[in-house]
């Protein structure tokens, strides 16, 4: 049991004093922030092993913390993906079942089935910035909520099918004409760690626990960031990712063709010259979100709570971003399920590595277990604090879904992805193609791993509720 944990339980326990021991234990109860991109795959992050990008204050949660090196969004009803990630994450439901509860959101809140309700129920203090994007009210569910923003910033028609080649952009990451993060005048990013400071200086002397949650748009396109930002990464120096393709041959039966939002920010069939100048406005806008995380964590040392506090960092998903010929986040590559996931607080090891499967919604129920919340019932997402204790992952495998076009499954050694629509599969080792570029779904010699995938596959559509039929796909 976590030190922390431990000396709540104690004091619930052998306090005399009924409800007022309760109460004085919950001064015990850590506080909890929670840092969320948008958009931020795996990949993005120089201590997780891309010394292209430049992120020095995640490196440093990194470094004190421990990192969950598999962590996956499940999936989506919708192409807006982030709507589903964060229904899930609110809820602690798998996605189907959060999809059933969607659309009455606001009753799950005022019913106390939510993140936040669960921790104001056990005496924390919620506060809220940022993105949101749930249909249930940020204003009702949290204690204080500033600038609540929209699913993202406002995307001009300049910001679409470009750039088409050198000299021939009409759109500036950095120009605020072009409004997106600068709506309002101050960068969307710098508003949220604006915040999140004032309310650190609000609280330096209160003892009740704290909840943040701290929802970052960035990365998110527009992919807009100070020009000083962008300066730091000459487009010389900008790699094309390994798996970097024009086209990829089932976009449209997968529902990530030519009409998809996502997909029209750059030309088709894309250009070498396009993604580097996507990636390069990508990484810039993650490294101004990480200056903007590293003032977050200074004003959170300077309030001197830092060591009473848990903080978690992921994102709602990732993105392609040139990789497979894709743009967006909806598809089931690794590039866009796959996201950074960092856990710091008392007793977690620094430095360490977590290799096991998880979801980054797991996040929610370990909030819960912190603040002595038993997990309710509907909550089908797991804690990770026995994961930080070393047990084992309750995921055998990872699932992945998105509308009814793309099921997966995720092994430690392979992926399998279906796709309904051309009734047909795909094949990963990824252990020795983490990339996903050779496909073995057609070998003779892997025949047997893909009947076997495809069978748990289906086990866990059952398990998930998922009535979408893989029928045809399986030769």
């Amino acid at each position: 049991m976590h030190r922390c944990l431990h000396a709540v339980f104690l004091f619930a326990v052998l306090s005399p004093f009924g409800a007022a021991g309760v109460h004085a234990a919950e001064t015990d109860k850590p506080n909890i922030v929670f840092i969320f991109a948008d958009d931020q795959c795996f990949e993005t992050i120089n201590a997780l092993g891309n010394k292209e990008v430049q992120t020095p204050n995640l490196d440093r949660l990194a470094a004190r913390g421990t990192t969950f090196t598999h962590a996956y969004n499940m999936g989506s009803w919708s192409g807006a993906v982030c709507v589903a990630s964060r229904t899930m994450l609110n809820t602690g439901r798998f996605v189907w079942n959060a999809r059933s509860v969607y659309d009455k959101s606001e009753a799950e809140r005022a019913a106390g089935r939510w993140w936040s309700e669960y921790l104001k129920s056990a005496g924390y203090r919620t506060y809220m910035t940022g993105k949101w994007h749930c249909k249930a009210s940020a204003e009702k569910a949290f204690d204080v909520a500033r600038d609540v923003r929209p699913g993202m910033p406002n995307q001009t028609p300049a910001g679409y099918n470009r750039p088409i080649g050198p000299g021939e952009d009409t759109w500036s990451p950095s120009d605020p004409k072009f409004g997106g993060f600068w709506q309002g005048g101050t960068h969307w990013s710098e508003v949220v760690a604006n915040h999140a400071t004032d309310f650190f200086d609000d609280v330096k002397d209160n003892d009740d626990p704290f909840f943040m949650y701290l929802a970052f748009n960035a990365p998110h396109d527009p992919r807009q960031s100070p020009a000083e930002y962008v300066n730091r990464y000459p487009l010389g120096n900008i790699s094309l990712p390994k798996n970097f393709l024009p086209v990829y041959p089932y976009a449209e039966q997968m529902g990530a063709g030519k009409s998809l939002r996502d997909e029209k920010l750059a030309p088709f069939p894309r250009t070498e010259y396009a993604v580097k100048v996507h990636r390069q406005e990508y990484y810039a806008i993650i490294t101004h979100m990480d200056e903007m995380i590293g003032r977050i964590l200074d004003s959170l040392q300077e309030s001197g709570k830092a060591d009473n506090t848990w903080i978690f960092f992921t994102a709602d998903h990732g993105l392609a971003v040139g990789q497979h010929g894709l743009m967006g986040k909806q598809n089931l590559y690794d590039h866009s399920v796959r996201v950074p996931l960092f856990v710091i607080g008392p007793d977690v090891k620094q430095g360490g590595r977590n290799d096991q499967p998880v979801y980054l919604q797991d996040v929610m129920p370990t909030t819960l277990e912190l603040a002595g919340v038993e997990r309710p019932e509907h909550v089908e997402f797991q804690s990770l604090l026995p994961l930080l204790d070393g047990k084992k992952s309750q995921y055998d495998a990872v699932y992945g879904a998105y509308l009814e076009k793309q099921r997966s499954i995720r092994t430690e050694r392979f992926k399998l992805i279906a796709y309904p629509g051309a009734k047909t599969l795909r094949l990963y080792d990824i252990q020795a193609d983490p990339l996903e570029m050779k496909d073995l779904a057609g070998d003779d010699e892997h025949q047997s791993t893909v009947k076997d995938l495809f069978a748990k596959l289906t086990d866990l559509q059952k398990q998930m509720h998922d009535e979408v039929s893989l029928a045809g796909c399986l030769p």
